[in-house]
């Protein structure tokens, strides 16, 4: 698959679609009496707007599963990294609830490119590191910034303050190098963000060993896609 095609200038309706979202939910937020709608919108607006688009993917992968390869591939070559990268941005947010954050760059791999295609498996690992880091850096900032209490006040923070304290023990005792460590390992992805923040990390430094973690990570996920794809375990599937 050639890299022309990940990004074809087919995501116009969906970046259109996209930005009125945005204006509709800036016109909500800031022109209804309602203080409910508006901490709504504030609480879980991007969570919502992500997940218009998180759908459109899911609807390629369906009409993988059902066949109809040429329209799947189209969906896919029009939704697929813009989803993957707005996706990995909620997963590096801890936001990601409703979908497995271990599959995304290797279903990536097995749908939007080929064992052999070097480039395309970089550009797709690239979109996730890239996604994956402004989520992070997102949170590192509200942690950093609001505090701790901030965080444990808002209803899509689900981790616990028993939790919290565990990861600043971690923290404490091992310094900066569990950032790029944590994110490097399965069940741990990300736990250290928070913390981070609340040590007030400089930010640059914060950027950069995420980054390298997540890389490592989202290589060794690409890595099994390949090898499970060469090993003939999805042949199955009718792409």
């Amino acid at each position: 698959m050639q890299i022309a095609s990940l990004v074809a200038a087919e995501t116009t309706p969906l970046v259109g679609l996209f930005a009125l979202s945005i204006f509709g939910l800036a016109l909500l937020s800031f022109g209804s009496g309602s203080n409910s709608l508006r901490q709504f919108l504030a609480d879980y607006g991007v969570i919502l707007l992500v997940a218009g688009v998180a759908i459109a993917a899911i609807v390629g992968i369906y009409l993988f599963l059902t066949g109809d390869e040429e329209l799947a591939k189209q969906w896919l070559d029009q939704y697929g990294l813009l989803a993957l990268f707005l996706i990995l941005i909620l997963e590096g947010a801890m936001l990601l609830y409703f979908a497995p954050s271990e599959s995304l760059v290797p279903f990536s791999v097995t749908a939007l490119a080929s064992p052999d295609d070097i480039q395309a498996i970089a550009v797709i690992i690239l979109v996730a590191v890239v996604g994956a880091t402004i989520g992070q850096y997102a949170l590192f900032s509200l942690a950093k910034r609001g505090g701790r209490e901030y965080l444990l006040e808002k209803p899509w923070f689900r981790i616990s303050e028993d939790s919290l304290d565990r990861f600043d023990g971690w923290f404490q005792r091992w310094g900066r190098i569990v950032v790029p460590v944590s994110n490097a390992l399965l069940f741990t992805r990300g736990m250290l963000t928070v913390p981070a923040g609340f040590a007030e990390m400089r930010d640059w430094e914060f950027i950069v060993l995420s980054a390298i973690g997540t890389l490592i990570f989202q290589s060794w996920l690409a890595a099994f896609a390949i090898f499970t794809i060469e090993l003939g375990l999805l042949d199955f599937l009718p792409f």
